[in-house]
């Protein structure tokens, strides 16, 4: 069992930045791939950036140049850095890991993109 506890979501104006991080504990000698998702409501979760246990990253075409996925193995611990945030990427993020084939969510955490 992995559980995973995100943070660092909030209000920021547009242009601004925010950091998210994903805090696993558990099993975590098992995490593999890790990524970031976002769900607004009444729609489908949508992945935003995924990072390999080897370091490779993918992007969401809508978030490329702005986000950057990093993971500290070390600390069991998965960033996303959000800069110059727009209106549109006003969501609740949610962070999952791929551990022993199962795949863990996270609670989720609000980001709101508002002037």
């Amino acid at each position: 069992q992995v559980q995973l506890v995100e943070s660092g979501g909030g209000l920021v104006q547009p242009g601004g930045s925010l950091r998210l991080s994903c805090a696993a504990s558990g099993s975590v000698f098992s995490i593999g791939a890790m990524g970031w998702y976002r769900q607004a409501p009444g729609k489908p979760r949508e992945l935003v950036a995924s990072i390999t246990n080897f370091g490779t990253t993918t992007y969401a075409d809508s978030v490329k140049g702005r986000f950057t996925i990093s993971r500290d193995n070390a600390k069991n611990t998965m960033y996303l850095q959000m800069n110059n945030l727009k209106s549109e990427d006003t969501d609740v993020y949610y962070c999952k890991v791929i551990a022993t084939g199962k795949q863990y969510w996270g609670q989720g955490t609000q980001v709101t993109v508002n002037s």
